[in-house]
């Protein structure tokens, strides 16, 4: 919890500011039994008047006192626990912006996005209470047994008897609240993540009649999430009810013996008060106990996340063939440790050729891309970009020398224009030339506004074909030194993707380019053609030594494309 604390350190000041507010708050509702008890005692016997205004002035002085400070430090404890939640949130999406591909599978999407959210607000929760109550309820705590100390030291003992037991309990439940409130936190993760898949994948569903099947499963999520926050709410709600019991016995034994020893009246009605008192105090760490129980845990994950190292350190490795442009050589990587997704993978291609990867579902084709842009680092053997080996570069040097566009890539509910800078600063040029090579220009001319057409959430008001068009777009916005395609172009017509590679192939000719397909007219014209079967290459070469050396290759073809086999 150092480090997320440590994000309440610049606002030190106000939180001094609090302390003193709240401090004096607190200590004025300890004189106003004291000043009671005077009253009642000495004051009213005698009957005067005169000092039974003053005494009646200073009560009503030390009760405006304590609520102008408890009100203040109260309204400071919430700004400062906003404040540091959302430099805290901040930092924290920073983190998992800059995570690595392996990082973010191991916490998972599910589990970041719950802690980005839930976690971050159940720290909030615990930093405001603590500011709060901690500062207060120690001070009446500890004040009210010395001032009941001061009135009479035999009823006092009484008092100071009950606490030890109250904080006997309070340590337990804490310390077994802890521990579940972690558990709830996981629950927490597998009920967001059944959450987004749902409505990620609701047209599937839909499609499928798979609703009823759904609502079922995230019933049984649901359902282990809300037996576990029950379990941990029954152990936290013992707190209140053990800390009353206690204290009420030892108020028993309070009148008891006030009565045994002849206590005047206004100071077992003081007692009363330091009772209310100082069990209020231990119901308000008590609270904070409860609160700390689920903060320390949602902490302790936020921690996690932040004190997770995300760069991409270059490292000192041999350089390649500088004569090529894309060198995989003996690759061989596992995303589990155990069992190899790729392996003993090797071509090259040179400076402005395009090589094609074709495979079946599952083989491999794009982590070769992951390991090309290095998003995971390979396990055994090197992949080189320009005779140097990725790991060489530093991350953003590496990545600005792609032009990247993924089958299932996002677009922002904005402009076409800003669908395709993507915020670079790009030129209107170069954002027109781009649409124009990716065959984009004729649907944005034909829709109201053209460049500055908005899209809706995820592009819903455009086709497949045109989200994949601007895709391809945004990738060659930027003149990169590379392109990749990750089957970008599966839903366009033949006509539409033969044109697209006749651009690509006239006015980017010295980009190289890396094109994942699962269509052989998408690669067919390919420099280096690489068939991938279960994580190996079956087969390389161009399209017509593929046809007459590679049976996998062919077989495709064929079923593609119509021919003999």
């Amino acid at each position: 919890m150092k480090r997320v604390i440590g994000y309440l350190k610049p606002y030190s000041g106000r939180v001094a500011a609090e302390l003193v507010f709240k401090s004096a708050g607190s200590a004025a509702e300890l004189f106003l039994p004291l000043i009671m008890e005077y009253m009642i005692d000495d004051v009213v016997p005698t009957k005067d008047v005169a000092s039974f205004m003053l005494m009646g002035a200073a009560m009503l002085a030390f009760s405006a006192v304590a609520l102008v400070g408890n009100i203040i430090a109260n309204r400071m404890s919430a700004t400062c626990a906003g404040r540091m939640t959302h430099d805290l949130r901040y930092a924290l999406f920073s983190r998992i912006s800059y995570l690595r591909s392996a990082q973010v599978d191991r916490f998972t999407s599910p589990s970041l996005i719950s802690r980005l959210t839930s976690d971050t607000y159940y720290v909030n929760q615990a930093v405001a209470r603590t500011m709060r109550l901690g500062i207060r309820a120690p001070i009446l705590l500890i004040g009210g047994l010395v001032f009941s100390f001061i009135l009479d030291w035999r009823l006092a003992l009484v008092l100071a008897a009950c606490v030890p037991f109250v904080v006997v309990a309070v340590v337990i439940i804490t310390k077994k609240s802890v521990r579940m409130y972690s558990v709830v936190q996981a629950n927490g993760d597998g009920a967001v993540r059944a959450m987004q898949e749902n409505i990620t994948g609701v047209r599937v569903i839909k499609a499928l009649s798979r609703t009823d099947y759904e609502i079922e499963k995230f019933a049984r999520v649901n359902s282990e999430l809300t037996e576990n926050e029950f379990r941990s709410n029954r152990i936290t709600s013992l707190t209140n009810p053990l800390a009353t019991l206690i204290f009420n016995i030892g108020l028993v034994f309070v009148i008891l013996v006030g009565a045994y020893t002849g206590a005047l009246v206004g100071t077992v009605l003081a007692f009363l008060s330091y009772f209310t008192l100082i069990l209020n105090a231990m119901l308000g760490i008590s609270k904070i106990f409860v609160v700390l129980s689920r903060g320390i845990a949602s902490g302790q994950r936020i921690e996690e996340v932040l004190a997770t190292d995300p760069s991409m350190p270059a490292g000192d490795y041999p350089d390649g063939d500088a004569d090529y442009a894309i060198e995989f050589r003996n690759v061989s990587f596992s995303y589990n440790g155990n069992r190899n997704n790729v392996e003993d993978i090797s071509f090259a291609v040179r400076r402005g050729q395009t090589v094609g990867i074709i495979g079946g579902t599952g083989s491999g084709k794009t982590t070769l891309i992951n390991l090309l842009m290095r998003f995971y680092d390979v396990g055994e053997g090197a992949v080189y970009v320009f005779g140097k080996d990725v790991r060489s570069f530093e991350g953003e040097e590496l990545r600005k020398k792609f032009g990247v566009a993924f089958q299932s890539d996002f677009l922002i509910a904005d402009t076409i224009r800003a669908n395709i800078d993507y915020f670079r600063g790009i030129s209107e040029e170069d954002i027109a030339a781009a649409g124009e090579s990716a065959v984009a220009d004729e649907f944005i001319r034909g829709v109201e506004g053209g460049m500055d057409y908005r899209l809706a959430q995820k592009a819903t008001n455009l086709s497949g074909g045109q989200k994949q068009r601007l895709l391809i777009a945004r990738a060659l916005a930027g003149n990169p030194e590379i392109l990749v395609l990750d089957d970008s172009s599966s839903a366009l017509d033949y006509a539409t993707d033969a044109r697209l590679r006749k651009s690509l192939k006239e006015r980017y000719s010295s980009c190289t380019k890396f094109i994942v397909a699962q269509r052989v007219s998408a690669v067919r014209h390919a420099d280096l053609i690489v068939v991938m079967d279960d994580g190996r290459i079956c087969g390389k070469g161009t399209h017509e030594e593929l046809m007459a050396n590679c049976e996998e290759y062919r077989l495709i073809s064929v079923a593609q494309m119509g021919g003999d086999l």
